[in-house]
């Protein structure tokens, strides 16, 4: 049904869509979206007819002469006319990717369906009609030509489900929710089985595919496809190029941003596996080499290839120092330290922060790989949104398009659900060039929840101040892996009876000092996070009291569950470093039970994960296997029986005797009736209680 008044159209009930006959599959999927939109918000799917229909209240066509300002790629626009009395209106796009683009704003502007509905758990609104204001639209042109996702890190889309590799039903709305952002191109997964379906759905739904920097061209990796050969372009250069050479052959009709490089097996320098290359000239000079060549077997094959090269870790470097020479054409890559930063990345101990964008006489096209999540064995966030201030991200990417680094930008957006806010965040900067936070935020919260509007952007806005910053950089701020992957290693340190000297693989962290004041640093750090998470949980419960059923239940799991993984993970690693400290004055029995102590709270961050899996969701958290909680758990229940050997041994009843047994029963019980010593966790509590009524031990 279909009014016009006061220059709006109104639409109810079954709705008739006029659809092109002949339609490429990247349209069938953006149909397919928008007849279940409709239906969501109507109450009944939408009829699609092909012809001239001139009932028709919506037209979705391709551009055709008279159309004029849609020469560019994947441009769109909206218009509005009159057929007799039936006011109709069409989306029009210059191209596949165009109508994909027009189908899904008109959508969102619309219908009022998000980017993120699907993975943020938006509330669809039921209307009896829909409102359409008759202006003419013509969508701007993105800011970003070449604009997507790394689905990187990718454990929980792959634990998820029970089929391995991902199917469609884990894939689809993770590109849906790309295209919907306007994003043009990703790397489905990582190192994922090739007969999996990521490549031929993210190519079957509109999307450019392009690869991981250490897949050079998607190419099977060298050892997998020849195990035990030498892993040496200089020894097997036919090898490598045959490898090449299949991906080529296997995506010379796809979409494809040709990614050229040259690293090692897994992801490493690949002078790691051949030695001889000993300088910088030697190394730049192979990868200039390598370069030429697959840029030159590409061409060879392909009709106006798109290239480019990750200029990322060491390969950064020695293009810097000119001993790498790209081709003009191919869009140089720079890379962020994976905390959002510029600058180059941290490696273990070494943190050189070298600018990492190019200069100004360096010409040609350049871009961006950034990163909102990362999992780097040290401090980063991976199950946990993006540490820092929306302010921060405008920063780093504005200032890059700056740069002129504004041809392509790839983001590791990881597993998605955790990651909603920073995503949109960077939606609105590859597509206009800037944001407004302030704005933006306030548009966020009002598209995803239906009140409180003011309470929970405040949420949003201090959770980054929340956060430990345990370096001096504004970008060293903690992620969930800090309060996982330090520790473990200490507990290693620890109980491989290396006190006497510092654990290097901290000292990015707490510095070179020896081990007792590494471990007391970090205390002092967590001691302050304690507190800070603890605040910002009491604000965040305070504001969910006053939320309806459906907003309490989305602002749990795209708010209040980061802080409670963060407050977990700080008070495991707080009561951990307690531990030591007592351990190491010998009190054995109160280093229990602040091991214990540790372990509870650990423990309550993989409650928090379960509780987090409802619906949908069930499982999704299942694959924890990088910050990995459930390991964290594991190493200090390990560690907790280690230090009750030191006090309790060997019949595991000393402590009992000593601390919890009646002084009237200490000196006449018979041994033969008292042989059941108590659990770890019963021993654990029970000497808690004990120690805090007589003051041994604090609460905190």
């Amino acid at each position: 049904m279909n009014q016009q008044a006061n220059g709006h159209m109104r639409l109810k009930g079954k709705v008739r869509i006029q659809v092109p006959s002949s339609r490429t599959s990247p349209v069938e999927h953006a149909l397919k979206m928008l007849v279940r939109d409709f239906e969501a918000v109507l109450g009944e799917k939408p009829e699609l007819v092909t012809g001239v229909q001139e009932t028709a209240e919506l037209t979705i066509r391709l551009a055709e002469g008279q159309d004029i300002g849609l020469q560019r790629p994947e441009a769109f626009c909206f218009r509005f006319h009159m057929n007799g009395s039936i006011s109709q209106m069409s989306i029009i796009g210059q191209d596949e990717l165009g109508l994909v683009y027009g189908i899904l704003e008109f959508s969102r502007i619309i219908l009022g369906i998000q980017p993120f509905w699907f993975w943020a758990d938006q509330s669809i609104i039921f209307r009896n009609e829909i409102v359409i204001p008759c202006h003419d639209y013509d969508a701007p042109a993105s800011k970003v030509r070449y604009r997507g996702w790394f689905v990187n890190d990718e454990v929980c889309l792959i634990g998820w489900k029970e089929t391995y590799p991902p199917s469609r039903e884990v894939w689809e709305p993770v590109f849906e929710a790309l295209l919907r952002c306007g994003g043009n191109m990703v790397i489905p997964g990582t190192d994922l089985p090739k007969n999996g379906i990521h490549y031929e759905l993210a190519a079957e739904m509109g999307l450019w595919v392009t690869h991981h920097h250490a897949e050079p061209l998607g190419a099977e990796m060298f050892l997998r496809a020849f195990p035990g050969r030498s892993a040496s372009y200089q020894e097997e250069p036919e090898l490598f190029e045959s490898l090449w050479q299949e991906a080529i052959d296997e995506q010379k009709d796809m979409k494809v941003l040709w990614v050229l490089s040259f690293r090692g097996q897994g992801d490493a320098p690949f002078w790691m596996n051949d030695p001889a290359f000993d300088t910088s000239e030697k190394r730049g000079a192979m990868i200039s080499k390598v370069i030429r060549k697959q840029y030159d077997m590409i061409g060879s094959a392909v009709s106006s290839p798109v290239f480019c090269v990750a200029l990322y870790g060491e390969i950064a470097e020695l293009y810097k120092g000119g001993y790498i020479i790209l081709p003009e054409d191919v869009i140089k890559v720079w890379a962020d330290n994976g905390y959002g930063k510029m600058v180059s990345r941290r490696h273990n101990n070494q943190n050189h922060r070298v600018w990492s964008l190019p200069a100004e006489d360096d010409g040609g096209k350049h871009g961006l790989y950034y990163h909102v999540t990362f999992h780097d064995l040290q401090a980063s966030n991976h199950l946990t949104m993006y540490p820092g201030a929306a302010t921060f991200l405008k920063q780093e990417i504005e200032t890059s398009f700056r740069a002129g680094a504004d041809e392509y930008l790839l983001l590791n957006c990881g597993n998605i659900r955790p990651h909603v806010y920073a995503l949109d965040v960077i939606r609105e900067l590859w597509n206009t060039g800037t944001i407004d936070v302030n704005k933006h935020l306030t548009e966020f919260v009002s598209r995803y929840y239906s009140t409180d509007h003011e309470a929970l952007e405040e949420l949003y806005r201090s959770y980054t101040e929340a956060t430990i910053a345990y370096g001096p950089y504004e970008d060293d701020l903690a992620g969930d892996e800090y309060y996982h992957h330090p520790a473990r290693q200490m507990i290693g340190h620890w109980l491989q009876g290396k006190e006497k000297h510092p654990d290097p693989r901290l000292f990015w962290a707490v510095g070179e000092v020896p081990f007792e004041e590494q471990v007391k640093r970090f205390e002092d750090r967590l001691a302050q996070g304690k507190q800070t998470w603890e605040a910002w949980l009491n604000r965040c419960d305070v504001v969910m009291e006053n939320l309806s059923p459906t907003d309490k239940r989305r602002a749990i799991d795209q708010l209040r569950f980061h802080g409670a993984i963060h407050l977990s993970g700080c008070e495991g690693f707080y009561w951990l470093c307690r531990s030591y400290s007592a351990f190491n004055e010998q009190n054995y029995a109160i280093a229990f039970v602040y091991a214990s102590e540790s372990m509870w709270c650990y423990k309550r961050g993989l409650d928090i994960l379960r509780g987090s899996e409802h619906g949908k969701w069930d499982r999704f958290y299942r694959a924890d296997w990088l910050t990995n909680i459930q390991n964290t758990v594991q190493n200090v229940d390990t560690l907790r029986r280690f230090i009750r050997i030191h006090g309790d041994s060997p019949d595991f009843f000393l402590w009992y005797k000593e601390y919890l047994m009646p002084e009237t029963e200490k000196y006449i019980y018979l041994e033969n009736t008292h042989r059941n010593p108590l659990s770890d966790d019963e021993l654990a509590q029970q000497l808690k209680d004990f120690f805090l009524t007589a003051g041994t031990v604090s609460e905190k």
